[in-house]
């Protein structure tokens, strides 16, 4: 299916949509993240080391997006723009087959971002919150009392960036009824 919105994207946005794109990506960042760590020194090791987190990371991006594009009915290469198309609250689509695949891309999101939710929350309360007790019982206030802030900030803006996303799906959802 032929979409006109990926058409109209920036060449900036087509690369970063890109399979390549994302794999360089995470490349630069594991390369980086590593060099950090151990030093510049270890810049082989870090590349070496890189490598198979950044294939691991573009065969998970295509399976999501080949999944997703199986369940609505379109195809891989048009899920970012769809995705970006909900985040950026864009009109929704004219094409009838297009609104239907759009319709069922955002029923799908929005049904896998609630069913996470219930489980998802509390285990990461339970592991910021009980790794600060644990750093406080070893008596490591300062740790301990970073991870708590660490927690808070985190926990907060996860439940934040939640409904902000469930938000934006209902309104797209809104859009494609209406």
């Amino acid at each position: 299916m032929a979409s006109t919105e990926r058409s109209d994207d920036r060449p900036r946005l087509r690369r970063r949509d890109s399979l390549w794109g994302i794999g360089v990506m995470a490349l630069l960042a594991g390369v980086v993240v590593r060099l950090v760590l151990n030093g510049t020194s270890a810049w082989l090791s870090a590349l070496l080391g890189a490598v198979p987190a950044a294939v691991w990371i573009v065969w998970w991006v295509r399976r999501r997006r080949v999944r997703d594009a199986r369940a609505v009915g379109a195809e891989p290469d048009d899920v970012p723009a769809m995705e970006r198309q909900i985040l950026k609250g864009g009109p929704a689509p004219r094409d009838p087959e297009r609104r239907r695949a759009m319709a069922a891309f955002v029923d799908s999101r929005q049904e896998r971002l609630r069913r996470n939710r219930w489980w998802a929350f509390p285990m990461l309360a339970v592991i910021f919150f009980g790794t600060s007790a644990l750093w406080y019982l070893s008596g490591s206030v300062g740790a301990g009392s970073l991870m708590l802030g660490l927690g808070v900030v985190f926990l907060g803006w996860l439940a934040w960036y939640n409904l902000r996303i469930d938000r934006r799906l209902s309104h797209m959802r809104g859009r494609l009824q209406g």
